[in-house]
């Protein structure tokens, strides 16, 4: 029996003659794949992308590898998803970190197979990664007791690497094989991909007291994204598979480097949000090799230069986050929340974070639906700092065209809203969310997409 009734019935019915709803395809995404002067990479890397066999189809690359090739080891900084089901890659990158004082010189990256619940074989794997990657060092710049280089992987959860190809894969390697150009970038940043529709890479040059240098990065990510990383020890900051790494030419100390890329990935990677699910794989690594420094000391987190270069890092870095929202697996929409008048950051955080993966929201979204309802219902769940007063609420669309931004709350009271105007909005690939808590002078933006059906697809037969 129809306890909805026949109307609403054949509203959602998948056998209505007349259906109300229509499924739409994804935009094209590739255009975000652009191509970089060769002049904007860092100096002093070395790297490539190949095919190792980790993936089936030979014309898919598998396997990265990057070399700083400066005189002296590359400053060092990460931070690693906080799920308890840590992946090995995860755990020896803690342990490389940690040991090597803060210094590397290399990282290897495979996609295909996470290296994720694998046990004590697992381990074993990612270190032989990282030991053969260390024999492509020069011997007279690495030491036997030292580890030089960091280990990701990304794939399928719960499956043994296939380490003999992979091995084999990095120890073909010759100095040849790499390079410092586009292409080789281009190639590095291929090998990251499982699900991801373009290899996402950016680079660009800033400017620290006078001087020119320049920070490049890649990363990969479309499904299982809702990162909740951190640095290796300090639990108490905030904090598919995110991966990726951020190469600059400048010289900054490792605590100063960490330090810049805690506070940064609170304001980019853990700040966006696919599908509400944090992955066991999580990390993003930076290596500072100051080979375009020359004799200018290590920057400090003391420095006047240090504001400078971790607000730079801060903007790259939510600039190659943006990317991977906007490859989220069946995505047809880019959408900035922005939560302003918090009491605190975190309290502004928590807000855009629930509104972001509210699973009612993004269906909303999909459907272009203006249905401001479901975003005061999310907001109003999150505890705050401060309690909410809903007098003092205001929630805006704004249009990423500098159109007119359309208010449906205003303190608390509900506007007439123009639902043609809405639409016009909602039908946009870009658009912003804003809300106005009015408790505050903090505020915090997490960008997130929509729910659709190719996403169920996706994920539906993943494994297959």
């Amino acid at each position: 029996m129809n306890r909805f009734g026949p109307s609403v019935w054949r509203r959602f019915s998948s056998t209505s003659s007349s259906p109300t709803f229509v499924a739409k395809p994804a935009p094209v995404k590739a255009r975000h794949h652009v191509q970089i002067p060769d002049t904007s990479f860092p100096h002093g890397y070395s790297l490539t992308g190949v095919h190792c066999g980790v993936k089936k189809n030979p014309s898919v690359l598998d396997l990265t590898v990057i070399l700083s090739t400066s005189s002296k080891p590359a400053s060092a900084a990460a931070c690693f998803t906080r799920n308890a089901f840590k992946a090995a890659p995860v755990l020896v990158c803690q342990d490389v970190l940690e040991k090597s004082a803060g210094r590397a010189r290399a990282i290897v990256t495979n996609s295909g197979c996470a290296n994720a619940v694998t046990g004590k074989q697992g381990l074993e794997d990612a270190w032989a990664m990282v030991k053969a990657t260390d024999a492509l060092l020069p011997k007279s710049e690495t030491s036997e007791d030292t580890n030089n280089t960091f280990v990701m992987s990304t794939g399928v959860i719960g499956q043994n690497l296939p380490i003999s190809k992979i091995l084999s894969g990095i120890s073909s390697l010759v100095p040849s094989s790499l390079g410092s150009d586009f292409a080789a970038w281009e190639r590095a940043a291929k090998a990251f991909m499982t699900t991801d529709t373009f290899p996402k890479l950016r680079a660009r040059t800033f400017n620290l007291g006078g001087q020119t240098f320049r920070m490049a990065g890649m990363d990969k990510g479309a499904g299982m994204i809702h990162p909740d990383m951190g640095p290796p020890t300090n639990s108490g900051q905030l904090h598919a598979t995110l991966l990726g790494c951020i190469l600059t030419d400048a010289a900054v100390s490792p605590q100063a480097l960490q330090s810049a890329l805690t506070y940064a990935v609170d304001r980019s990677f853990n700040s966006i949000s696919v599908d509400g699910d944090m992955s066991t794989n999580d990390t993003i690594v930076v290596l500072a090799n100051g080979a375009a420094a020359g004799e200018t000391k290590e920057i400090e987190e003391h420095d006047p230069l240090f504001p400078a270069f971790r607000d730079e890092l801060t903007s790259f870095a939510a600039e190659l986050a943006q990317l991977v929202v906007r490859d989220g697996e069946g995505a047809t929409k880019f959408v900035t929340v922005s939560v302003e008048g918090a009491p605190t950051f975190t309290d502004a955080h928590h807000v855009a974070s629930k509104i972001s993966t509210s699973a009612l929201v993004k269906t909303a979204l999909y459907g272009e639906d203006a249905n401001w309802g479901r975003i005061l219902a999310a907001t109003g769940s999150v505890p705050l700092s401060t309690p909410i007063d809903p007098y003092r609420v205001n929630v805006t669309f704004v249009p990423a065209d500098g159109g007119t931004p359309l208010p449906v709350l205003v303190r608390g009271e509900p506007e007439l809203v123009d639902e043609v105007r809405a639409k016009e909005i909602l039908s946009e690939e870009d658009f912003e969310i804003k809300v106005d808590l009015g408790l505050g002078s903090e505020s915090a933006q997490y960008w997130t997409c929509d729910f659709s059906y190719e996403y169920v697809r996706i994920n539906g037969d993943y494994r297959s």
